[in-house]
């Protein structure tokens, strides 16, 4: 496998988002205007950037955040498998009161290495790096030197974590914004983070 050097960019904002609105993967909602304007300002930025592949979840909202690379004629693949975790009964509700301290509980167990725990009907942080493992290395076998990724929050958190080999349960030290970006390069097996959640191009 070549050495490659991979932006992963968190998808744009989403009314559940702004809403505080519950949005796993059962939830399919689309951009809203800031969301294609974070959009269009990461493109502005990294348009001539010569991304030779662009990789999505099944996502709308992954998909229309780099419709403009799409657009350019630049090769796109959706890979199911980078899809965000599915948060089971919580999916598609306001995060009420006592929903805060179902996600402060959970995320507390997370912390103390119980990454198989999950919501009712969801997945587990274990059971999401698991099938990320497999779509991403089906990417990486790919011969493309220069590629785009563009995920999901707590998705986003897993991957890296397995990627950079932190154990799982310090996933949160990876902070992520709508339309963020980690840069990393690959070489020999061997993942090295290059850039952190980095947000200059929407400072305007």
């Amino acid at each position: 496998m070549s050495t490659k050097t991979i932006y992963l960019i968190r998808h744009g904002e989403t009314d559940y988002n702004r809403k505080g609105i519950v949005q796993g993967s059962g939830i399919n909602a689309p951009l809203n205007e800031q969301g294609r304007a974070q959009a269009e300002a990461f493109f502005s930025s990294y348009k001539d950037e010569g991304f030779e592949k662009v990789y999505t979840s099944d996502l709308i909202r992954t998909i229309e955040s780099v419709a403009g690379f799409i657009d350019l004629g630049i090769e796109h693949e959706i890979v199911p498998e980078l899809k965000e975790i599915n948060w089971g009964e919580k999916e598609g509700k306001k995060v009420s009161l006592e929903d805060k301290s179902d996600y402060s509980d959970l995320i507390a167990e997370w912390y103390k290495g119980n990454t198989h725990l999950a919501f009712k009907g969801g997945e587990s942080p274990n059971e999401v790096r698991d099938r990320m493992a497999i779509g991403f290395d089906r990417i990486i076998q790919q011969d493309f030197s220069k590629i785009l990724v563009c995920i999901h929050g707590r998705a986003m958190r897993i991957l890296l974590s397995h990627l950079l080999n932190y154990p799982l349960k310090y996933m949160d030290v990876f902070k992520h914004g709508n339309l963020q970006l980690y840069k990393l390069l690959y070489d020999d097996g061997n993942y090295i983070l290059v850039k952190s959640n980095d947000y200059e191009h929407l400072k305007d």
